[in-house]
């Protein structure tokens, strides 16, 4: 009888001011979408872990202080920068935390923030040339704190795969659901969803599932690869240059590439690539060879293509279909 997998952990941070109505509500979310999707495992076993962290009196510790699945070892799979109703934390006091949340995320955890959360994930570096969001009235201040971070807060959640920021303060129900989504499935999601009367993210209620990549697979030579894939956008990059960035002969990279992440170089920068794509043809009024562009195709025939393959429709019917300004 084969050993059943453990649970993914989802890891909340407890940091100053922490909005209190958001950690325990996540981890209600949490702890009952992991009921739902207990009764489909076999074993009976937890699907998720929830665990809170928070520093101790000791200099830059960060230590579990509440977990559902005690004495399992290793870093979690999803660390949450829950909102707060205090001002942003300072360059200074944030460092310890920042520090750690860097360590983690070296490790194949996934960073997400909701709210002025965005500050305490932009400490880090990580949001470094990257589209973020957060609660609107401190668009400004993120821009103007962090210049080389790209900040929209027309979006409520931006998903970039190894780091996630979502907006306004009740922005951790969508966040939430979306990470059941990504975690659990949109069955699971869906019903989590229903039973706490809480509008599905729009996304997650299509047919066609956003690009959910393997980060907890603890090769870092491969990790530190997709990191520098999701921060460029998978834009002109070549085998070598992938090659090069892990340190490893091309034939040996290609191997571990596709050991940690289940897919073909090729075939991740194409769903990333697409990923991003399909956020302009459901938001923009860009051509379809503005977006192909964009996304990094220079030949609009070719994006078409592997659009239709990895989604099902042309970018046309996708748009029509998804897109806010299609929509009747």
């Amino acid at each position: 009888m084969s050993q059943a997998s453990p649970p993914t952990e989802i890891g909340i941070l407890l940091y100053p001011h922490v909005q209190l109505a958001a950690v325990y509500g996540l981890t209600d979310l949490f702890n009952l979408a992991n009921r739902f999707a207990t009764r489909q495992r076999p074993s009976g076993s937890p699907a998720l872990r929830v665990s809170h962290w928070q520093e101790t009196e000791a200099a830059e510790a960060v230590e579990r202080v509440f977990d559902t699945a005690p004495g399992t070892p290793g870093p979690p799979d999803v660390l949450l920068l829950p909102p707060s109703f205090g001002e942003p934390m300072t360059s200074e006091e944030a460092a310890p935390l920042a520090r750690w949340l860097r360590q983690r995320h070296a490790e194949g955890t996934t960073l997400s923030s909701v709210c002025i959360g965005a500050f305490l994930l932009a400490e880090t570096g990580l949001l470094a040339h990257r589209m973020a969001t957060t609660h609107w009235t401190y668009a400004a201040v993120l821009a103007e704190r962090f210049p080389d971070v790209r900040v929209d807060t027309d979006k409520l959640i931006i998903d970039e795969g190894d780091v996630i920021t979502a907006g306004g303060l009740m922005a951790w129900t969508d966040l939430g659901l979306k990470l059941v989504d990504r975690l659990l499935g949109s069955a699971v999601m869906l019903e989590t969803a229903r039973y706490l009367l809480v509008d599905p993210p729009g996304r997650e209620q299509r047919c066609y599932s956003s690009f959910s990549p393997r980060l907890n697979h603890g090769d870092e030579q491969i990790l530190k690869v997709q990191h520098w894939l999701h921060a460029s956008g998978a834009r002109q990059v070549t085998l070598p240059a992938m090659a090069e960035c892990a340190r490893l002969e091309e034939r040996t990279f290609l191997r571990r590439f596709h050991k940690a992440t289940g897919f073909r170089p090729t075939e991740y920068c194409q769903h990333l690539r697409v990923g991003k794509a399909r956020e302009m043809l459901e938001s923009s009024k860009r051509t379809v060879e503005q977006i192909a562009v964009a996304a990094g195709y220079e030949d609009p025939g070719a994006f078409r293509k592997v659009f239709q393959k990895i989604t099902g429709l042309s970018p046309g019917d996708y748009r029509s279909r998804f897109g806010l300004n299609g929509r009747a």
